[in-house]
């Protein structure tokens, strides 16, 4: 009998066991098949295939699953005699189950074998972990990376996969072959730089090739990663490991022939009885003590300044200028730099592209592609501080893109087109969508909760389309920030669900919000995080008719904005929130004609105009307003519309406005901003 073995480890195939893979049609004939594996062997009722596979089925859809089903037993039981019953893809009650053994699924098998190697001798262990491992194709059920059913099955994989990865780094060091542990942990490690094990395993493996400076150094990179990146300090594994290192503790050393595979975590490494005084601030420099050598007694430790300077002196001896190594490290303190208030954001938009056009330089895309990735600093606000900029950053990432060969470059990809999604906010054409659906899909195949924290930034950048998508964003939100909590990324958990929330006029849901961001940037020091906060009070204050109050609010959030680094933000935002204040509150709008009302100017004119009785230019500039730019101020751009077109009386344009606004009826006209609002939108629909 023909034997049929299943993968599920890259992309979903079938194959006769020990000879090729059996031809298994359409997309939905392997969804069908995908899906009956991830149950194990369970039924799955046709109801619940048919909304798996389709988000609205078609009239058709029982039976076009019947027809999969069919087409899929043809195939893989090709001897089957006509109306014999099924013997591996069968009927069970009200729907369908594969009744395959436990050694035909290569996803089973990894399982098997992972579980296997822990009772296992070193070279058993290490031969069973190279052959699970050499099991995978790429990243677990590849196309169907998007689907519900899929996804806990996918992240389950990939969580043993990587455990995978770093069992077979310490059967490396059992075996006493701590070189041949050091690369795979480094790829590891870039791909998945919150994984401590990992860091653990690596610094053990380059202190057992008597590298200790190499060791203590990739120490501190993980102290960098996981502080800056995902805001958590390393745990006591890490800590205590670094205090082995620097005192040469026995415990280190490689197990005898035929010990354990399981190298001890260091909770298992006691620290000295007397560690020397200093000892452990002086091994976040780049110039540990050498041994046996420790200051004197009476020596202070020193100052966060003091570890800033003398890290900052050691890198400057010991990283040669011009290297790529260099340029890199460059790049992630531009990024650091950029959430540390007005200056520092300034600053690091002026250095970002020098880094990049410094990184082009080398004709090096993979590194070009590093460089820009980087720099994956959440936004908020959907109109660049630097538009030349943001422009130049788009044409070097699409010419990278196009540049890097082909090859395992998914993260480098991703990054690069969260990137686009992101320096495009605001713009019109398809591009900035079609790079935030790409770089979304690529960070869920690949399991990355930092890299798919970046890809739902950069989607969230590109969902203002059209009015009334406020709900759409609310669900972005609130996956971006349930996943940056679950992950420490501190610096995506702010912000997102407070507009999309406070267009809903949902306050109490946008004040746990706004309570959140602003306790989360105290305790990490986020200044930027008030200026919004500021602006959502003025915003509820006027929200909930308390316009006086209100306008001390915006005027004490304009002033905040002063040097904050974001002239996208800044730039005419007092004038407009005063002007939607008063026409939401009844009150004479009073434009000045005077302020500087930066890129609001065209909205604004038309107030301006009616103010010095100039009716036919306000009619005029009305009707040459161009549609609202794709951002955060659509439906308030179309609300001042529809109200200058009001008292205009002019019908052509009351219906343009009311055509874009229909779809919000149900939202507050320009709250979805979090910084200003106009009432509900169904007033203006019904005026």
């Amino acid at each position: 009998m023909v034997r049929v073995v299943f993968g599920v480890l890259g992309p979903t195939v079938a194959a006769v066991d020990g000879g090729g893979a059996l031809a298994l049609k359409g997309p939905r004939h392997r969804a069908v098949l995908a899906r009956l594996i991830v149950a194990r062997r369970r039924v799955v009722p046709v109801a619940r295939l048919v909304e798996d596979l389709w988000v609205d089925p078609p009239p058709g859809a029982v039976g076009a699953v019947q027809t999969f089903v069919g087409a899929l037993r043809r195939v893989l039981e090709p001897e089957r005699p006509p109306r014999a019953p099924a013997r591996l893809l069968v009927t069970d009650g009200p729907g369908y189950a594969l009744r395959t053994g436990p050694d035909t699924v290569d996803a089973w098998r990894f399982e098997t074998a992972l579980a296997s190697a822990a009772g296992l001798p070193a070279p058993k262990a290490l031969a069973t972990l190279e052959e699970a491992l050499g099991l995978w194709r790429g990243p677990a059920y590849a196309e169907f990376a998007d689907e519900d059913w899929s996804r806990g099955e996918r992240a389950r994989l990939a969580e043993l996969r990587l455990q995978a990865v770093e069992r077979r780094a310490e059967a490396h060091l059992a075996l006493g072959r701590p070189a041949d542990a050091v690369p795979d942990l480094d790829a590891h490690l870039t791909d998945h730089p919150w994984r401590e094990d990992a860091w653990r395993l690596l610094a053990l493996a380059l202190y057992r090739q008597h590298r200790q400076g190499d060791a203590l150094a990739v120490l501190r990179r993980a102290r960098e990663v996981l502080v800056n990146q995902l805001g958590v300090d390393p745990g006591p594994h890490l800590r205590h490991l670094e205090s082995a290192i620097l005192t040469h503790s026995p415990t280190l050393d490689p197990r005898p022939a035929g010990a354990p595979q399981h190298d001890p975590a260091p909770p298992d490494i006691p620290p000295p009885p007397h560690p020397p005084r200093g000892a452990r601030n002086r091994a976040l420099t780049s110039d540990p003590p050498p041994p046996n050598n420790p200051p004197p007694p009476t020596t202070p430790p020193p100052t966060t300044a003091d570890l800033w300077t003398r890290a900052a002196k050691a890198y400057n001896r010991t990283v040669a200028k011009g290297t790529r190594a260099r340029l890199e490290h460059t790049v992630g303190l531009i990024r650091n730099l950029a959430v540390t208030g007005g200056e520092g954001l300034a600053e690091a938009r002026h250095h970002r592209t020098a880094a990049i056009t410094a990184a082009e330089e080398f004709a090096d895309p993979e590194l070009t592609a590093r460089v820009i990735g980087a720099y994956d600093v959440p936004a908020i606000w959907t109109r660049a501080d630097d538009p030349a900029a943001a422009e130049q950053i788009v044409t070097v990432a699409e010419r990278t893109l196009a540049a890097l060969p082909t090859g395992p470059h998914d993260t480098a990809r991703c990054r690069l087109l969260a990137t686009v999604a992101l320096e495009t906010r605001g713009a019109t054409g398809p591009r900035g969508p079609e790079a935030a659906r790409e770089a979304e899909a690529l960070a869920r195949r690949l399991d990355d909760p930092a890299l798919l924290a970046f890809a739902l930034n950069g989607r969230f950048m590109q969902s203002f389309t059209r009015a009334g998508l406020a709900p759409q964003r609310d669900a972005i939100g609130a996956e971006l920030v349930e996943l940056a909590a679950r992950h420490g990324l501190v610096t995506y958990e702010v912000l997102v669900r407070l507009q999309a929330r406070a267009a809903l006029a949902d306050f109490a849901a946008a004040d746990t919000h706004a309570a959140t961001a602003d306790r989360l940037a105290e305790r990490h020091e986020l200044p930027l995080v008030g200026v919004f906060t500021d602006w959502y009070g003025a915003l509820r204050l006027s929200a909930t008719g308390q316009p006086a109050r209100a306008e001390t609010a915006c005027r004490a959030a304009a002033a905040r904005l002063d040097g904050a680094g974001m002239p996208g933000l800044e730039r005419g935002l007092l004038p407009l929130a005063l002007l939607c204040l008063r026409l939401t509150h009844g009150l004479p709008p009073d434009p000045d004609p005077r302020a500087d009302w930066g890129p609001h100017r065209p909205w604004a004119e038309p107030f301006t105009l009616i103010a010095e009785g100039r009716h036919t230019e306000a009619r005029t500039a009305l009707r040459a307003l161009p549609e609202p730019p794709h951002d955060l101020l659509y439906e308030a751009y179309s609300a001042l519309e529809a109200e200058a077109a009001l008292r205009l009386d002019d019908r052509t344009v009351l219906e343009r406005a009311r055509t874009r606004l229909r779809p919000a009826a149900a939202e507050l006209a320009g709250a979805g901003s979090g910084l200003l609002t106009l009432g509900p939108v169904e007033r203006y629909l019904t005026d």
